[in-house]
């Protein structure tokens, strides 16, 4: 999800430090966002991450395809954005209804993203960065954001750029929902996790 090394050009290239830019992305071979100036990579996620985030996806392109109101997207595609401190996202999943571009990144920010947590994004600094990360979604037009917790009891919360800091949270046996970004999407919380 959030949990990454930042990689400064400096420390990857051994040449003074200078500012990350989008252009450094299409140069990483690892998921990466630019955020506060810099390269942020992200380790390869572990197994419920991964199928979390699959059914998340395998979902919302069932909705794509029924709507066609967008695009379901998987991990790893990055989506530029043109905030203070932040250039990009790379969501876990995430749909998205602006155009095409072919090879290149998305431009601007998904309608709804999914992030969900690895192994390192737990404990109050974790806990800072994703709600950092969540209010820059909202600042790019992003409307929803499920944060997704494997380990809690509160397995999905979901936040809404109208109302930031008041989730609704399913639990295992709910069905969740991305309202009002994705009408009529759903998805049980059990789905979630591997059979």
């Amino acid at each position: 999800m959030t949990s990454g090394s930042r990689v400064t050009q400096a420390s990857r290239k051994r040449q003074p430090r200078r500012r990350a830019n989008v252009d450094d992305l299409y140069d990483v071979r690892e998921k990466a966002e630019v955020a506060a100036g810099e390269l942020v990579v992200m380790e390869p996620t572990g197994f419920l991450p991964g199928v979390a985030a699959g059914e998340i996806f395998a979902s919302l392109r069932s909705y794509a395809r029924l709507t066609r109101a967008g695009y379901a997207l998987p991990d790893n595609v990055a989506f530029l954005v043109n905030l203070p401190n932040r250039r990009s996202f790379s969501p876990d999943a995430a749909f998205y209804s602006g155009k095409p571009t072919g090879m290149k990144f998305l431009e601007g920010a998904p309608l709804f993203a999914a992030e969900v947590r690895s192994a390192k994004d737990y404990g109050p600094r974790a806990e800072r960065a994703i709600a950092g990360k969540r209010r820059e979604y909202f600042s790019a037009g992003t409307r929803v954001v499920w944060d997704v917790d494997l380990l809690g009891q509160d397995v999905v919360k979901v936040y809404r750029a109208g109302e930031p800091q008041h989730p609704t949270i399913y639990r295992r046996g709910d069905t969740a929902e991305a309202e009002p970004a994705l009408p009529g999407w759903r998805l049980a919380v059990d789905d979630l996790f591997p059979v």
